[in-house]
């Protein structure tokens, strides 16, 4: 496994009487798309703004990049929040000019980046437009390019297809894949589960403000694999035997557990026995069936 970039130990912040987090824990493997999920509340975004220094833990440790969490270190990192905050009386280049300058860029080189993005996304005619000319994708756009122009070692972003279309949203996503390909590190919080199965390949659940979940996204499917199978038949009814249950059926597909101390190999040989097959595979849990199951155990 690499080595974390982001390390969070027994995080806890308080607001009054409500706990925001209550001894969270994550690390996030450097070069990782890392998924930050859980329901409504649990605590995703007060750990995402504490990250981002724009608020501070009560107590717990916070390392990144092997050393601990400065305020300096703020240049190294992309923030990307759900609620979106462009000010909406200025033109679009002119603004992201200033947002890139504020994160320490050079104006010269701000722009070079900028003019790079703008046409990259094919958005360089809206440069002298005002944002408030702007849909609600095309100022996402905005936001997504002002997030990475620093080229962070960290991206964060909260919801980023939220707003977008169908095409947009591909077009933002092949972004965050070619980004983590050229070894950016992306924090990834977003409700949907199709989302994480497509680009994510680390996982934190935190669910009433507590970590429930945490690793690489194939582990974690096996521990919440059981032994289940799905088995078409061409034409027959399956009946249960020694070796397995029947789950449910639909026409004929059914789905099938195996029974204590069985194997796979000796369920499938009771079945060919009997009849023609057209599959038989292992059931894996969609992220979105281990999202609820974790959530409604803990």
């Amino acid at each position: 496994m690499k080595e974390p970039i982001f390390i969070a130990k027994d995080v806890v912040k308080q607001y009054g009487d409500y706990t925001a987090l209550n001894k969270v824990s994550i690390s996030v493997p450097k070069g990782s798309i890392y998924g930050l999920l859980g329901p409504n509340g649990a605590g995703k975004t007060t750990l995402m703004r504490i990250i981002n220094q724009i608020t501070a833990p009560d107590s717990g440790s916070l390392i990144f990049d092997g050393v601990p969490l400065e305020k300096h270190h703020i240049s190294e990192i992309g923030y990307l929040p759900e609620e979106r905050g462009l000010y909406k009386k200025m033109k679009v280049g002119e603004q992201a000019l200033y947002l890139a300058q504020l994160k320490g860029m050079s104006y010269t080189d701000a722009l070079a980046k900028l003019k790079f993005w703008f046409e990259k996304l094919d958005i360089l005619s809206w440069w002298s437009k005002k944002v408030e000319e702007l849909s609600k994708g095309m100022a996402q756009k905005i936001q997504f390019v002002v997030t990475v122009i620093h080229e962070p070692k960290l991206l964060i972003f909260d919801e980023p297809f939220s707003g977008f279309d169908p095409i947009n949203a591909a077009i933002i996503r092949k972004e965050i894949l070619e980004l983590s390909e050229n070894g950016t590190t992306i924090i990834f919080s977003t409700h949907r589960m199709e989302s994480v199965e497509e680009i994510c390949d680390h996982i934190a659940l935190i669910n009433k403000s507590q970590t429930v979940l945490e690793g690489p996204i194939d582990e974690i499917k096996k521990k919440f694999t059981n032994n289940s199978y799905e088995v078409i038949t061409a034409n027959k009814e399956l009946s249960e035997n020694d070796y397995f249950s029947i789950i449910s059926k639909k026409d004929t597909t059914f789905r099938i557990l195996l029974k204590e101390g069985k194997t796979q190999q000796e369920a499938l040989q009771s079945i060919v026995a009997a009849m023609e097959i057209i599959s038989f595979k292992k059931e894996i849990p969609s992220m979105e069936e281990i999202f609820i199951k974790a959530v409604n155990n803990a």
